[in-house]
């Protein structure tokens, strides 16, 4: 698959750990979505899957130049310069230049201004981009002058399996937007003719019946919100909350024979010394069903089911496609014996709403989550299977460094914190649903439709004691329009809501102390009782 936007955008950190983590978690204050790297090898690899820019601390050459990074700087694509901020100690000095790599290079001195590093940051960014536009101008003329030169015999097989794989992207964009539409209306139809009877019997004066309409609408709703969530776990677009997670328990036989047809036989071996892995343990406890869930269904008369756990390493040049940097991780192999899959199945297995079950059985998302779920958590996932010798699925995920984080504890209510509530959002609909929604729970409420509106408010004399904010804003975004308000009121709380927000897809980068988050489409007792949580009860 082609470079994701979020790999494109990435800024890549190779640095002591204190400077990596203090530098990542400037830059997700800014939005900037970053990854650290455990070595060059790492590095390098992590440069070839795709970076927006690299930042990496002089010490990193202490024993002499990186032929490996030279190499990689020498080999881009002509349109390809990639930005790399070298963070030098001291003054520039000739004997230490020796040993920087030769490309687009950028120095900042240590100690630096934070404010410093984010403009240049985002400046490096800016240019990554315009290369971007001049690959993406490049590949439109190229496409042009293919379509208007004849070109020689030697060349007509590249052009040909650029074709077919043009018509194969074609036909999954085709696949995805005929699966979403055929799932949305029928979803539509159920809340839309749930509310017509629900209107039509209250014109009639008639409340017999209503509580199974009202059910059958708010049914359709939960399973839109199943296949949203899923689309966003594809497509890797999903807030996540990162953390260290166990598998001993998620891998209890008890628990996953549950989870299966009665005549399959469950076999489980976790290996000793096993580590636990980073990851957000709901996302990962889905993946697991969604994998059980497609055993078991290539079973249907019984068979045997593997599950094994183990501890890998993998080196830089395990993975030839670059899908997986070389680092620590757990794979957690998925085993079946069932029919199997055709290759011309495997090729698609991953593809939403790619399905061999019969129409109703099944929308085809299961596996095209648990691909978007290993991509977001820097993982990786592989298929192996044939006809009639049955399906193996790999799904490898980092192993976490360091201790288990404590659980963090409920802030206290402070008695003479106020109620009330400012939200800001850019869809009115939804913008008028909340605040009637807390007024109606006792918060009184003002609103906003964008963060220029929000900061009149805020600089106003009207009390604000919380501030609600949609994140993906027209113009400056919610964690910008936070980031302004903390400077107003350094101990305002923020409750960010998104639907979908490229920024906040890790969730401990991107939310500070005492920033909160909420994922739409939520209900609305929810976001009441999470307001409640953070300003008390009226």
């Amino acid at each position: 698959m082609a470079h994701s936007l979020a790999l494109d955008e990435r800024a890549l950190i190779l640095a002591p750990p204190p400077l990596a983590a203090d530098t990542s978690r400037l830059l997700a204050t800014a939005g900037i979505d970053s990854l650290c790297a455990v070595d060059l090898a790492n590095l390098q690899a992590c440069l070839e899957e795709g970076a927006g820019m690299a930042i990496i601390a002089e010490q990193v050459f202490s024993e002499g130049p990186s032929a490996l990074l030279q190499a990689f700087i020498d080999q881009q694509q002509s349109w390809s310069d990639v930005p790399i901020m070298l963070l030098i100690q001291g003054a520039w000095s000739a004997a230490g230049a020796s040993n920087h790599p030769v490309g687009n290079i950028l120095l900042l001195i240590t100690p630096f201004d934070n404010a410093q590093l984010l403009q240049m940051t985002q400046s490096a960014l800016r240019n990554r981009r315009r290369q971007y536009a001049a690959r993406d101008q490049l590949q439109n003329l190229q496409q042009r002058l293919n379509t208007q030169v004849a070109l020689p015999p030697e060349m007509e097989p590249d052009c040909k399996e650029f074709a077919h794989y043009q018509a194969r992207k074609m036909e999954a964009i085709g696949q995805l937007a005929g699966g979403v539409a055929h799932d949305f209306n029928n979803l539509l139809t159920s809340i839309g003719g749930s509310f017509e009877l629900i209107e039509r019997r209250l014109h009639q004066g008639r409340s017999d019946g209503l509580d199974s309409v009202l059910h059958m609408g708010r049914e359709a709703v939960a399973r839109a919100t199943r296949v949203t969530h899923r689309l966003l776990a594809f497509s890797s677009r999903q807030s996540l909350h990162s953390q260290r997670v166990d598998l001993h328990g998620m891998l209890e036989v008890k628990r996953l024979a549950a989870c299966l047809n009665p005549a399959v036989t469950l076999h489980v071996h976790i290996a000793k010394g096993l580590w636990p892995v980073e990851a957000d343990d709901k996302q990962l406890q889905e993946a697991l069903d969604n994998l059980l869930l497609n055993a078991s269904e290539a079973m249907p008369s019984g068979g045997q089911l593997r599950i094994e756990a183990s501890n890998q390493h993998i080196g830089s040049t395990q993975f030839s496609s670059g899908s997986l940097c070389a680092g620590d991780y757990l794979r957690l192999s998925i085993i079946d014996d069932g029919q199997g899959m055709a290759q011309s199945t495997l090729e698609r297995a991953f593809e939403p709403f790619f399905s061999t079950k019969a129409i109703g059985q099944g929308i085809g998302l299961g596996l095209s989550m648990v691909y978007g779920f290993s991509k977001q958590s820097h993982g990786h996932v592989t298929l192996h299977s044939q006809i009639g010798q049955g399906t193996r699925v790999d799904l490898y995920l980092p192993r976490h460094i360091g201790q288990a984080k404590a659980p963090s504890k409920p802030v206290s209510v402070q008695g003479s914190r106020g109620r009330h509530v400012l939200v800001v959002e850019d869809d009115p609909h939804v913008r008028q649903l909340l605040c009637q929604a807390l007024r109606e729970s006792g918060f009184p409420c003002r609103s906003a439709a964008n963060a220029t509106d929000g900061l009149k408010v805020l600089r106003s004399a009207q009390p604000v004691d919380l501030l609600v904010s949609d994140i993906g804003l027209p113009g400056m975004n919610g964690r910008q329009l936070a980031e302004i308000a903390r400077s107003l009121y350094p101990h305002l709380p923020v409750l960010f809501i998104t639907g979908y927000a490229e920024t906040a897809m890790a969730r401990e980068g991107f939310l500070g102390a005492g920033m909160h988050l909420i994922c739409k489409p939520f209900e609305l007792k929810d976001l009441q009782t999470q307001v409640t949580q953070i300003l008390g009860r009226p």
